[in-house]
């Protein structure tokens, strides 16, 4: 009756870990010394186990063959290095041409080098560039739109601002009004002399708006005459 397989993974219970870890590091180290005795072989072979104890076995000495080792993984590892050189190279070279390339038909679109050309590819040229130009002129539209749009808004805003100076102007006026009736009921009229009359005042409620003058200038002008003559009833007052 033959031996059943086992699961290879890891074994849970300590003690039955540790027999099989001897168990079998014996017969692997066993296997080692064979094989380097029936075949001329140089061996080694290093087993840490999980409390950190060093088992090794060697068929001259380990450090030899680690020796060895180092010298055959550098021959391995420098064509891999000269391979790699030169696929880099080889792709330099095609972006150098390339690049060669690009520049050839960069002259030919500028009107360079012409002259050599067949037929068949000045009309191909003349495609590229009748395509590209007709790129130009949608991106420069298109910037121009950008910048009608950013235009009209400002417009917009600049109109709003216009609209509430307006209303402020407006209320000035009023005032302006409100401030001359008062002035009226003030002034009797039996007193012809009487330096608080509007005439002598200087105040005109019916003061045309220039056309010309813009909100900024008509508001300055209001709060002018309004101060005069609030200072001028001040000294009547007085």
């Amino acid at each position: 009756m033959g031996r059943g397989k086992i699961v290879i993974q890891r074994i849970d219970n300590a003690t039955s870990r540790q027999v099989t870890f001897s168990k079998r590091k014996n017969g692997l180290l066993k296997k080692a010394r064979e094989l380097s005795i029936l075949c001329d072989a140089q061996v080694c072979a290093i087993i840490f186990s999980s409390s950190g104890r060093l088992h090794d076995y060697a068929s001259s000495s380990v450090k030899s063959v680690i020796e060895r080792y180092n010298r055959m993984r550098a021959k391995d590892i420098e064509p891999n290095h000269t391979s790699e050189i030169t696929f880099w190279q080889r792709e330099a070279e095609k972006l150098r041409e390339h690049i060669n390339h690009l520049n050839e038909y960069n002259r030919k679109l500028m009107g360079e080098e012409i002259s050599g050309l067949s037929v068949n590819d000045l009309r191909n040229l003349e495609n590229q560039l009748e395509r590209s130009l007709k790129s130009v002129r949608a991106r420069k539209e298109q910037l121009l739109a950008d910048q009608i749009r950013v235009l009209t808004n400002k417009v917009n805003l600049v109109c709003q601002d216009n609209q509430e100076l307006h209303k402020k102007v407006v209320l000035i006026g009023q005032e302006n009004r409100d401030l001359k009736t008062k002035v009226y009921e003030l002034w009797d009229p039996n007193e012809s002399d009487c330096e608080c009359k509007p005439d002598k005042l200087g105040y005109n409620l019916n003061l045309p708006v220039h056309p010309q003058l813009s909100h900024e200038e008509l508001y300055s002008q209001e709060r002018d005459q309004e101060s005069e003559l609030s200072m001028k009833l001040r000294l009547q007052l007085d």
